[in-house]
């Protein structure tokens, strides 16, 4: 016998959607207003240290004290470490004001370091000491949804430095504001030095060793790219042609043809990828994607050279270099305190506390 709630009304399902989404935003309000009121509360903690420590002449002790006695008067929670509580000491002192983005970030507004789990801010605060640099790795952490491992790889391998540097001629072969979006994705040089492979390695190495560390590889592309398939098969009057890597960019909404070359940048290499984004938009592409760009990864390129290449062809084509071997970037210009020099100081190995769940990673991460 069939339950009577089971013959649903129209419209029920609908509703029961639309409830859904509302309850999840709630719930994401929920998090966003509770991450937001643990930042203004380490703020003020680490202000509050500050004052007594250079009005009152309170010593680096206080702080071990004030530990203990936060941790005995809330057993049940945690950031009352030492440890954390210098982080807040130097979050008050780097940031007064709380702030880490500006309002010169037309596309997000105004955002303040009250929309960064804690350990992200803490990864700022002792891995960047330049306030622009902070400001901008800020912003990309936010838009990208970063979790915190992701933040330290990314401003290890300085990526400021790299994001929107390729050649391209998107300014020529594609519309606005779709130019801009594409040319600012891709890098110049990517890092490919997780793959363990020498500069010897040949093509196909390198073909393979990506695909087998295909997370990895997706990190160094960027945000949005969806993996499609390698050696991609093309028919063209009864020739086949294979592309070495083919991605969809889920922001640019088009395909990307992806075709590594284990050698110098040389002209005829723009041709022959000026080929296969001409097939893949008549074989592959649907009519209400974007047209498919092209990216070309050689060893090494001569820039002025590949400029004049991309100029000639007429698909969207970017040139980037890729390392496989590489030395350790230089040191991030850094004035602060380093986690490892705090510890020196108090003279013991301290482990951080965990930080209330965050908008961007539904597990805190730990320093």
């Amino acid at each position: 016998m069939n339950h009577p709630l089971l013959a649903l009304p129209a419209g029920y399902a609908d509703w029961l959607t639309s409830l859904k989404q509302r309850i999840q935003g709630a719930r994401q309000r929920a998090l966003l207003s509770a991450n937001a009121e643990q930042i203004r509360l380490y703020h003020d903690i680490g202000r509050d240290i500050l004052v007594r420590q250079s009005q009152q002449g309170w010593g680096a002790r206080i702080i071990e004290r004030l530990s203990a006695d936060l941790r005995a008067a809330f057993p049940g929670m945690k950031g009352f470490s030492v440890r954390n509580l210098l982080y807040m000491r130097q979050f008050a002192e780097q940031c007064p004001h709380g702030l880490f983005v500006q309002q010169s970030a037309a596309q997000i507004g105004q955002q303040s370091a009250d929309q960064l789990p804690w350990f992200h801010i803490v990864t700022l605060l002792t891995k960047l000491s330049d306030v622009t640099l902070r400001d901008w790795y800020a912003r990309q952490a936010l838009t990208q949804s970063w979790p915190r491992e992701t933040l330290v790889i990314q401003i290890k391998n300085q990526l400021h430095l790299r994001q929107g540097a390729a050649v391209t001629n998107f300014e020529q072969r594609l519309a606005p504001p779709q130019a801009g979006l594409a040319a600012e994705i891709l890098r110049d040089p990517y890092h490919f030095d997780f793959l363990g492979l020498g500069d010897e390695a040949h093509e196909r190495d390198i073909e393979n060793a990506l695909i087998r560390h295909i997370t990895r590889f997706l990190l160094e592309l960027g945000a949005g790219f969806a993996f499609v398939g390698r050696q991609f098969r093309l028919e063209v009057g009864g020739d086949e042609f294979f592309i070495d890597l083919l991605f969809y960019h889920t922001r640019l909404k088009c395909y990307v043809v992806v075709e590594l070359k284990a050698q110098d940048f040389k002209p005829e290499h723009a041709g022959k990828l000026n080929f296969y984004l001409n097939a893949v938009d008549a074989q592959v592409k649907a009519p209400d994607d974007k047209p498919t760009i092209g990216l070309l990864l050689c060893r090494t390129q001569n820039r002025l050279v590949a400029e004049y290449a991309l100029s000639g062809v007429n698909k969207p084509i970017g040139v980037a270099e890729y390392q496989l071997v590489r030395a350790l970037p230089e040191p991030l210009d850094t004035s602060l305190p380093s986690i490892e020099a705090i510890e020196a100081e108090l003279g013991r190995d301290l482990q951080p506390d965990t930080a209330a769940p965050s908008p961007i990673s539904p597990m805190a991460t730990q320093p």
